[in-house]
């Protein structure tokens, strides 16, 4: 599928567990956005990772999705589908010498300096080729000197220098599977997306994907990133911090909150509206530039 005209966004969850607030803020903020601009919304399972999937979770988030009122367009993608594709990336970029094997393991990469979030930077022990009567376990992309920059339409114009704040990066694990990074560039591209709303966690992944399409000659989306909800403790809200799944009752209060975290609270008398009368007004009230950057407290976070 090739790019088409118009705008085309999309939701890509992990199937490791059903939706919670803060992925519901992400999900609305996305779907707004496309219906917002008269266009399409796609939806996406990131089910690369199949030991961390659940099963049967994919479909309970399509049940969730349907029952906040966020309605999809085509065919719901599974990455799990896709390893032709991603496959087929790496050759290209084997051919065209922007890919190497790599033989090291976290223990031996335990020492290398951390970048601002936390992530090794890879030293370029393989760079130039395994070292002798090494086995090679995953494959790295090379990146060079050279500054990833783009625009975001939340968070403004940013740049990140990619041998120095990240180093060559995996694009293919050592357990076999493929890399997120190299996965979401194929599958953009092959979805025809035209913009990127998501949470703020995944807004320094940005520069690395970038740098991917520029390699594979692949169109470059537009981004916004949304803030995060996080509980009590300041942590995001995801599986490991037992955020709550969505409840079956109630959905329209919690859509409410998940409105205000992306800076649209609903008028005073939409209060105690269901999710139609409320995704309804916020879709002819949706404004990116009044989403805020910080992160927000969720009111049910545990």
């Amino acid at each position: 599928m090739s790019a088409s005209p118009g705008y085309t966004g999309r939701f890509a969850p992990s199937p490791t567990g059903p939706l919670h607030v803060g992925s519901l803020v992400a999900a609305v903020a996305s779907w707004l956005d496309a219906r917002a601009a008269g266009g399409r919304w796609r939806v996406r399972m990131e089910d690369l990772d199949r030991p961390r999937c659940v099963p049967g979770a994919a479909d309970t988030i399509l049940r969730q999705l349907d029952a906040y009122g966020l309605d999809w367009d085509g065919e719901v993608l599974f990455q799990s589908q896709r390893d032709d594709a991603y496959a087929a990336a790496i050759d290209q970029l084997k051919s065209a010498g922007h890919a190497y094997p790599c033989a090291c393991t976290r223990s031996q990469l335990a020492a290398a300096p951390k970048n601002a979030e936390g992530e090794t930077l890879y030293p370029g022990t393989c760079r130039a080729g395994l070292p002798p009567g090494a086995t090679p376990r995953a494959w790295r992309v090379r990146v060079g000197d050279v500054s990833a920059c783009f625009h975001d339409r939340v968070r403004g114009d940013l740049c990140q220098k990619l041998d120095a704040e990240v180093g060559d990066f995996i694009i293919k694990r050592a357990d076999g599977l493929f890399a997120y990074q190299l996965a979401v560039v194929v599958d953009d591209a092959f979805q025809g997306i035209t913009d990127v709303v998501r949470g703020a966690d995944l807004l320094w992944n940005t520069p690395r994907q970038i740098h991917l399409q520029s390699l594979l000659g692949l169109p470059t989306p537009r981004y916004a990133h949304v803030p995060l909800v996080v509980n009590a403790a300041g942590q995001k809200l995801s599986k490991q911090t037992l955020a709550p799944a969505l409840p079956e009752a109630g959905r329209g209060a919690v859509l409410a909150e998940a409105l205000a975290a992306l800076g649209h609270a609903p008028p005073a008398e939409l209060q105690g509206a269901g999710p139609m009368a409320l995704i309804e007004w916020a879709s002819a009230h949706w404004q990116i530039e009044n989403v805020p950057k910080n992160p927000v407290v969720a009111k049910s976070a545990p």
